[in-house]
Parts: structure tokens; sequence; C-alpha cells
């Protein structure tokens, strides 16, 4: 029984061998955010030498390659770049801004009757074409302002109307359904 396990602990000689891969600790394929901000910072020089140094940096000296990075290292690194390059600013007072924007959207729509603490009749709401066509989540901040237009416009104008359909089938006694039998002689000629 222990020379089995040893067997198969042991590489196979008659199999192919196969070359050893470094695991995977979820590596980075994408480096358009790396790029954007290293354009951006100003350096006079070699700039791959530059992009070398800094990896290095973000690696403990592991690896001078963008390819070899781990996920939690590039995401440290281009903080760090949003931070040098003042990115991290501009992106916080535009989330600042949209949370705004949001804020006063649902208060809007607080007011003309749609239930906010449901988020599916929010975005059934903004879904409809004449109002943003999008979810409320996708909505960036000029949509969001033209949405605040639109829905002080129907508050001025008084709250939203129900159909007359919606109406009526709040009030109709729901009748059970009819089912109809046919007969069918299996003796029938078959035409």
């Amino acid at each position: 029984m222990a020379q089995e396990v040893t067997n198969l602990a042991k590489p196979n000689s008659d199999a192919p061998q196969q070359k050893e891969q470094a695991p995977l600790r979820s590596a980075v394929t994408n480096f358009a955010r790396f790029y954007a901000l290293f354009g951006k910072v100003p350096y006079y020089g070699d700039r791959e030498e530059f992009k070398r140094s800094i990896v290095r940096q973000y690696t403990r000296n592991r690896t001078e390659s963008l390819r070899e990075m781990t996920r939690a290292e590039y995401n440290e690194c281009c903080a760090a770049l949003e931070q040098l390059t003042g990115q991290d600013e501009w992106r916080k007072k535009l989330r600042e801004e949209l949370r705004f924007r949001r804020s006063v959207c649902l208060k809007l729509m607080q007011k003309i009757g749609i239930d906010t603490t449901d988020w599916a009749s929010v975005n059934d709401f903004c879904l409809n074409p004449r109002i943003a066509g999008k979810p409320f989540g996708r909505l960036d901040t000029e949509e969001l302002e033209q949405l605040a237009v639109k829905l002080r416009s129907i508050e001025r104008k008084g709250r939203l109307k129900v159909k007359e359909t919606e109406k009526r089938q709040e009030h109709e006694v729901k009748q059970p359904g009819r089912a109809v039998y046919v007969i069918i002689d299996p003796h029938a000629p078959k035409n």
C-alpha cells in the first residue's frame, strides 16, 4: 500500500513532462489604468527604466515586470500613482457630486409618490424611456440632473397619475377562470 502512494507521488516517466507554472495569484491582464496614470507622472529620462523602478518598488524587489504583479500589488501601485497625479481627489469630487445628485433625485421621487425603499420600483420608474431609460444606478451626473428637472416638473403638475386600467384592476374582484373541455373520440375518422 505504501508503494502505491509513492508511485502516485512520482511523475510518470511515460507521460510527457509539463513545464511547471507558478500559481496565478489573481494576475492582472489589463494594464490600462497603470499606463494612463504613468503617462501623467512628470519624469524626464528613460521612461522604461522609471516604469521598472516603480514596479520593483511595489513588488518589494520581486520583479520588474507588470505582468508578474499580483492584483493587490497592482492596485496598491495604481492608488499611489493616482494620489501622485491628483486623480484620487478628482474621483473623490466626482463621487461626492454623484451622491448629491442621487440624493436629490431620490427625495424628489419620494415627493411624487415613488417608494424609494424598494430599489425595484425606483429602477422600474427610471427605466421608462420618458423618464431616463436606464436603471437608477447607471445614471451619470448629467443624466441625474436631467432626471431632477423631469421630477420637479412632475411634482409641479401634480404627482404621478395612475392609469385607469391599474385603478380598475385594483377594484375588480378576480373571477376564477373557466375551463372548456373538448371530447375527442379516438375512433373518429381522420381527415
